[in-house]
């Protein structure tokens, strides 16, 4: 796990946030995040509707599953990739950044040589102790993440548009909300994979402000 103080980076808390961990859905913000950087580009649209068929569809597509006839936006399908953690969203998005190669592209080009995306949904939740696919480590998510929300690897519309989705979580409240103040900002994306593997990346501070971010995986 890492805390690290979202203004400056600077550790504030840590212990094994060296070790790889799988990333399970908390990759769905990063992959957010990747989507995001194609539309500052002009080389994707937010409002651009993706049709799919039920052979797309994977295990836990709660907002997708109702989408079949109609198709969802880029927006639509990354709002329910992190607030709802829907599967088949994430991979529908997935596709549009160039699959597990392209995200993991993604983030070497914006500074993150550990971090890396080998699967697709559900097949990344598999957890296979000493398995480097689909991992991460504490520190290079929290590190990750904070690029993407403090630095210029996205404008300041994209950032904002990322945190809501994150502060809009509908699958989180078992963990970190459950045992906050009141008064305590969050965002965050949990994840679960096989094994008893659990993880959750968050921000989150008092007075309701962001002002640090938490990575656990278990």
């Amino acid at each position: 796990m890492i805390e690290m103080d979202l203004a400056s980076g600077r550790t504030l808390t840590a212990w094994r946030a060296d070790e790889r961990f799988p990333m399970m859905s908390t990759f769905k913000v990063v992959l957010c995040g990747a989507v995001l950087a194609r539309v500052d580009a002009g080389d994707e649209q937010l409002e651009r509707k993706i049709h799919y068929r039920q052979q797309d569809l994977v295990d836990y597509s709660p907002v997708s599953e109702k989408h079949l006839a109609d198709g969802m936006t880029v927006g639509e399908l990354c709002a329910a990739a992190i607030t709802m953690s829907d599967n088949s969203a994430a991979n529908l998005l997935l596709a549009t950044v160039g699959g597990p190669a392209g995200l993991t592209a993604f983030l070497r080009q914006i500074g993150d040589n550990v971090t890396r995306l080998d699967r697709w949904e559900t097949e990344l939740n598999e957890a296979l102790p000493g398995d480097a696919r689909d991992t991460t480590t504490p520190a290079s998510m929290a590190a990750t993440l904070r690029k993407l929300l403090t630095s210029q690897r996205l404008s300041a519309r994209s950032q904002r548009q990322l945190l809501q989705w994150m502060v809009d979580d509908r699958v989180a409240g078992p963990l970190i909300r459950s045992v906050l103040p009141a008064g305590w900002f969050i965002a965050d994306k949990t994840g679960a994979g096989e094994r008893g593997a659990r993880g959750i990346v968050a921000l989150l501070g008092p007075n309701n402000k962001a002002e640090r971010i938490v990575v656990i995986y278990l």
